[in-house]
């Protein structure tokens, strides 16, 4: 993804203790970041996708976040 990325829309994720990452409708698909990550993972072809792998990305046994559009 480059810097002229442009972002359609975003959804937070929240886990108990709150935010813990983001993910945003791009050009060509959707990608995510967790709080810390310097640059977004990978392109998804959708948001239930990217949802997905954000929940994947989390420590073992999370529970799956709540997404709000932002």
């Amino acid at each position: 993804m480059s810097n002229n990325t442009v972002i359609h829309q975003s959804w937070v994720a929240f886990g108990p203790a709150g935010a813990i990452g983001s993910v945003h409708r791009i050009d060509g698909g959707f990608t995510f970041r967790l709080l810390g990550d310097e640059q977004p993972r990978a392109i998804y072809p959708s948001l239930e996708v990217a949802k997905s792998a954000l929940y994947s990305a989390l420590v073992p046994g999370s529970e799956w976040p709540e997404f709000r559009e932002h």
